[in-house]
């Protein structure tokens, strides 16, 4: 289940992205062929290294860090030395490159809509940067078990929220819904719900939360029933289809503007971009041709 964990974020954070594509298929096709090809290339090189340091060292070493070290211990060649250097200036890219696309800019899109006034994508991304030292994450990585559970009981509250998320576009509203009413309160718009509370996302979050809190109890060391822990084992399935399904259950009980209509991705609210009134400006070479110009005139 961890490895499934691992995509939650990326499942949650989606729309992050998806938001500023022109197209459906230029969100689609990079999450389609992208995502999990990257992931089962990078997860098949991980197992194939971890196996193959057991045969080295007699032990499986799963933290690649910690292999480079075993790398340098004894008398390492400059050819290693540099190997070890190389794959390290890798790593540390490849953090800075997942930790921005995958935490700054999803935070700072958060914490934008949050507080609009205050906070932009940039300034959002550092506070997310913030609470990632505070929170102390190299404890996490102090071995696998730890690790591994980290996932675990983080897919337990994504995958809640993906459950509404998914149900809300593709089941309840059926690809419906309306830009110019994301952008005002009043009580007539499609995501006022009840005063400015949509009150069955929630109730569906806490359940899908819910189901799996036995089991994540047994799994940071509680004495649970052997029922609750195969259902945390499946930890992200199970939130996200109970949170499905309670959601789609309140809506039909209790249904919202704009709900259960025939399936059509379209804006109803006939939005339209403001056109910005672009002056254009001569270019240097335009400016001094028009110039030349009119000298030629004046001389004649």
């Amino acid at each position: 289940m961890s490895c499934v964990s691992n995509m939650a974020t990326l499942i949650t954070n989606a729309p992050d992205f998806a938001s500023r594509a022109h197209k459906p298929k230029d969100a689609v096709w990079p999450q389609i062929i992208g995502i999990p090809l990257g992931f089962s290339m990078v997860s098949f090189l991980g197992i194939i290294v971890s196996s193959s340091s057991t045969v080295i060292y007699g032990e499986p070493v799963w933290n690649p860090i910690d292999l480079l070290g075993k790398l340098l211990d004894g008398h390492p060649s400059g050819a290693t030395r540099f190997g070890v250097w190389f794959i390290s200036a890798s790593f540390i890219l490849a953090q800075l490159g997942t930790n921005i696309a995958a935490n700054s800019v999803s935070a700072g899109c958060d914490l934008t809509a949050l507080f609009p006034r205050f906070i932009n994508i940039r300034r959002g991304g550092y506070v997310a940067a913030l609470v990632g030292l505070v929170m102390c994450p190299w404890n996490l990585l102090k071995d696998s078990n730890s690790f591994t559970s980290y996932l675990s009981a983080y897919s337990v509250f994504l995958s809640s929220i993906a459950g509404v998320m998914i149900s809300e576009y593709w089941v309840v509203r059926r690809g419906h819904y309306r830009v110019a009413d994301l952008y005002h309160t009043g009580r007539d718009g499609w995501y006022w719900y009840t005063l400015g509370i949509n009150w069955r996302a929630y109730t569906a979050y806490i359940c899908g939360i819910l189901i799996n809190v036995v089991g994540f109890a047994g799994a940071v060391g509680r004495t649970v029933p052997l029922g609750a822990t195969r259902v945390y084992q499946l930890s992200f399935f199970t939130g996200f289809g109970v949170s499905s399904i309670i959601y789609c259950l309140l809506n039909k009980f209790f249904p919202t503007p704009g709900s259960w209509q025939p399936f059509e991705e379209v804006d109803e609210s006939n939005y339209k971009p403001r056109e910005r009134d672009h002056v254009m400006e001569e270019s240097d070479d335009d400016k001094k041709a028009s110039a030349a110009s009119v000298d030629v005139k004046e001389v004649a």
